[in-house]
């Protein structure tokens, strides 16, 4: 069979041999079309050039596929081959600051790194607080108040960049800043909901901080004096309490529980840094810590004190009379020796009457010993009284917090109308 191409005569063999030469020409001119620096190998190669042969972008997302992902400044450092030395910078956007490198460094913890467990597990201990003086304070807003209180920072340890920023970062210039796994400080906090920020402080001394000016033109001439107290929470309450109450000092005996354990730290919402907290005292050192002329209460919340109150029974001692006020009265009786001198007569007064009319303190016990004989004998001297708040019959006592509480803003209370009687006068009137 014959075929006329061209006006040429062409047999069957010559028209297939042709038909392949058209083939090939137009299948390297589409490859060319595709990739037109493209190499063309001996004819048992093409093949396999032409079904390889991608598109620019086909080949640019096959190269992206076989490269590692990529990584931020921020985040560079977490595999175990970064150096020990890794620092990185933020930069400090807080208003007012005057830095000439306008950063602020920290470290990126590696793996294995066990400083945040160091700290973490030894500043829970009492002995290491005392000895070393550094306390840990956790979550934005203990270690702002502590900031701007003037408390010297050692160690932050933050999960994130953003929760670094919340802080006034113009007051860690000379404290380590390490950036940690939040499974770390999950794993090592007191919270519930950990809010990614740990604190190393040096422990703060009451006289070389710089208290809220507006918090302290609101105080009053009142004193809390916590006995004993040897429970975390009431203790936190307690100076809570005084602080949003507006008093000028917080006085803790020894016997106390530490008024920088973290419980307490996190029940007293900041108070620490509200108001002058001195903790550890012999009552001699209370006395000297407090106005030469003033009148000193003691809370007596007991069931027992309250019924002897209201029914007016009074048990007598010796030549000295004291009001009923539990079993602790008693056993600090039995314990006291013939030649010690027994307090004056205790009389009891209800919480309503008035009994802060100067400078005043009050002083709280704790649940389970009720007031101290020093407690007692120096209400006495002052010619304090025993402050109690009725409840309905059948009705437990109050607990040392709640009573507290309700006695410290009526002290306020009293305090303020006592203030303001003798100015009164008619050209004040408005």
């Amino acid at each position: 069979m014959a075929a006329l191409i061209g006006g040429v005569k062409m047999g069957r063999g010559s028209l297939l041999r042709a038909t392949t030469v058209l083939l090939e020409t137009e299948r390297s001119v589409r490859a060319l079309r595709r990739k037109p620096v493209a190499v063309i190998h001996p004819d048992g190669k093409r093949e396999t050039l032409i079904k390889s042969n991608l598109t620019a972008d086909e080949t640019k997302q096959k190269q992206e596929r076989g490269r590692p992902p990529k990584r931020n400044a921020l985040e560079t450092g977490r595999t175990a081959g970064t150096s020990t030395d890794d620092e990185r910078t933020l930069p400090v956007r807080t208003p007012g600051v005057k830095d000439q490198s306008g950063h602020l460094k920290f470290e990126k913890a590696l793996p294995g790194d066990t400083r945040l467990a160091k700290v973490a597990s030894v500043a829970r201990s009492r002995s290491f607080r005392e000895q070393q003086g550094r306390v840990l304070l956790e979550g934005r807003r203990l270690i702002c108040d502590a900031l701007r209180a003037g408390a010297a920072p050692q160690m932050l340890f933050f999960s994130r960049v953003e929760k670094l920023r919340e802080l006034p970062l113009h007051e860690l210039r000379h404290a380590t800043l390490i950036k940690v796994k939040f499974e770390d400080i999950k794993m090592w906090s007191d919270l519930v909901s950990p809010q990614g920020v740990i604190a190393i402080f040096s422990k703060p001394d009451a006289s070389c901080l710089t208290f809220p000016r507006a918090l302290r033109q609101q105080s009053v001439p009142l004193s809390l004096i916590c006995d004993n107290v040897q429970d975390a929470g009431t203790l936190g309450t307690l100076l809570r309490c005084a602080a949003a109450a507006g008093c000028d000092r917080a006085l803790l005996t020894k016997g106390c529980v530490d008024a920088w354990e973290p419980k307490v730290l996190r029940a007293a919402m900041g108070a620490h840094f509200h108001l002058p907290i001195l903790a550890d005292l012999d009552w001699d050192d209370v006395v000297g810590h407090l106005p030469e002329l003033l009148t000193i209460h003691v809370v007596d919340n007991s069931t027992m004190a309250i019924r002897c109150m209201v029914t007016g029974v009074v048990q007598k001692v010796g030549e000295a009379a004291l009001v009923c006020g539990g079993t602790s009265n008693e056993e600090h009786v039995e314990s006291t020796s013939e030649d010690e001198e027994l307090p004056l007569r205790l009389e009891p007064q209800a919480y309503h009457e008035n009994w802060a009319q100067s400078s005043t303190a009050l002083v709280v016990a704790g649940d389970t010993h009720g007031p101290s004989w020093e407690a007692l004998r120096l209400v006495g001297e002052t010619g304090g009284r025993k402050l109690f708040i009725p409840t309905d019959p059948g009705v437990d006592c109050l607990n040392a917090a709640m009573a507290a509480s309700i006695l410290l803003f009526e002290g306020r209370r009293q305090l303020l109308s006592a203030q303001k009687a003798p100015r009164r006068g008619p050209s004040e009137v408005r």
